[in-house]
């Protein structure tokens, strides 16, 4: 993996989906410093600058970016790379075209999470056009490759993904949504290889691209018309607009199954083909299944097949672990599929906890038993299935004992 290519870094977007914010009157100030800045769109060179601080007695500063190079676009505006002049920190900001009568979700939602598995938003600003038009800039770390590349790279040199790092990849993906899930109560809604963040040296994965997401609220309606086609979950082809956090599930099943194939497992042309696929491979769901992903759902006329066995999907050598993790995953029925926190206890991760646990070169994995919140609620039998005893008692020699214990 250190041989990896470096290309420009695809921070790319959702696909074509404009969310439309909560309604809420924009306020510039809030938790993170925003200005307002002349400035079209960059360009290479393009210098942007902005003033931060000056709250509570901080003196204010300045902060330019130089723009470098545009690594994504789409409909909700472009994402590009720049270098902080002052600190000559590489960072990645994305600029959308901001309505000035709502607050923006994603920038809400951003503020509200702080992980090792989610993307940081360092800060924001606002910036304007000669036309009057208002972009909100956010300013996130830089990350330089993502998910979908790294498959890529595997792919043209017709190797599949070594499982140590199947492994350490979808564990820190279910790490990061046990935290969206449970602590600010975030559904991502659009997981996807491209939208997951890979530094090549670490291996440390990040979950970025929170334009679609939203806080899920029990008996409010949600757009059906969400996630990028390949990782929808059934009950949003069924067209579903009371779905759960189990979506986000769905995807990451989706996933783990193409770093184990090297391949989608449903690549559909459309919502119809893409349901055929999943037909394929799990049978024709039956009433009480489709009443589980949408009771409001009548249409449904599909020839009766039945499930395809896990095990002969994917090769001979394949760990009966992987197949148990996958299956438990992609379930028709959203609350018979496994949280985010019970699939990073599953066994297909043992590994990743033992002692001598170690990157193919050697170096240490990146940090995957720092929970914050998202144990929270959780039971001590799964607690300490999530913290190795090696971790814990290194954990122990860290707390102060009173006098005489």
């Amino acid at each position: 993996m250190a041989s990896l290519p470096l290309g420009p870094p695809p921070l790319q977007g959702n696909e074509g989906l404009l969310k439309v914010p909560s309604v809420r009157r924009p306020e510039m100030g809030d938790d993170k410093e925003t200005s307002v800045m002349e400035g079209n769109g960059p360009v290479t060179g393009h210098i942007i600058s902005t003033t931060i601080g000056g709250k509570n007695g901080e003196p204010k500063r300045t902060i330019s970016y130089m723009a470098e190079r545009v690594v994504g676009s789409g409909s909700f505006g472009i994402v590009f790379q720049a270098k902080c002049l002052e600190t000559g920190e590489t960072v990645a900001i994305k600029k959308v075209l901001q309505d000035r009568r709502y607050k923006n979700r994603e920038l809400q939602l951003m503020r509200s999470m702080d992980h090792p598995n989610v993307v940081c938003l360092k800060h924001c600003f606002f910036s304007t056009t000669n036309r009057d038009e208002l972009f909100l800039n956010l300013v996130m770390e830089y990350v330089p490759e993502n998910l979908y590349r790294v498959l890529k790279h595997y792919s043209d040199v017709n190797q599949r993904m070594p499982l140590i790092y199947v492994k350490l990849y979808t564990y820190q993906i279910f790490r990061g949504l046990a935290y969206i899930h449970t602590v600010p109560g975030v559904c991502h809604r659009d997981v996807k290889p491209q939208n997951l963040l890979v530094d090549p040296l670490t291996h440390q994965v990040k979950l970025c691209d929170f334009g679609s997401a939203k806080i899920l609220v029990n008996g409010e309606a949600n757009i059906s018309y969400i996630c990028s086609r390949y990782y929808r979950a059934p009950e949003l082809i069924f067209g579903a607009t009371e779905y759960t956090t189990s979506i986000d599930i769905w995807s990451a099943g989706c996933v783990l199954a193409e770093l184990l194939l090297g391949q989608p497992l449903f690549p559909g042309d459309s919502a119809v083909d893409q349901l055929v696929e999943i037909i394929k491979v799990l049978g024709t769901p039956t009433r009480e299944e489709i009443r589980c992903m949408n009771p409001n759902y009548t249409e449904f006329r599909f020839p009766q097949i039945k499930a395809h066995p896990w095990h002969k999907i994917f090769h001979k050598r394949m760990p009966p672990e992987a197949i148990d993790l996958t299956s438990r995953l992609l379930q028709y029925s959203p609350s018979l599929r496994c949280t985010a926190l019970e699939a990073c206890a599953h066994s297909f991760f043992d590994e990743l906890r033992e002692p001598s646990a170690r990157l193919p070169n050697g170096r240490s994995l990146p940090p995957l038993f720092n929970f914050k919140q998202e144990l929270m609620g959780a039971s001590p039998d799964l607690i300490n299935r999530l913290i190795p005893e090696h971790v814990r008692r290194q954990m122990g020699l860290n707390f102060v004992h009173p006098a005489g214990t």
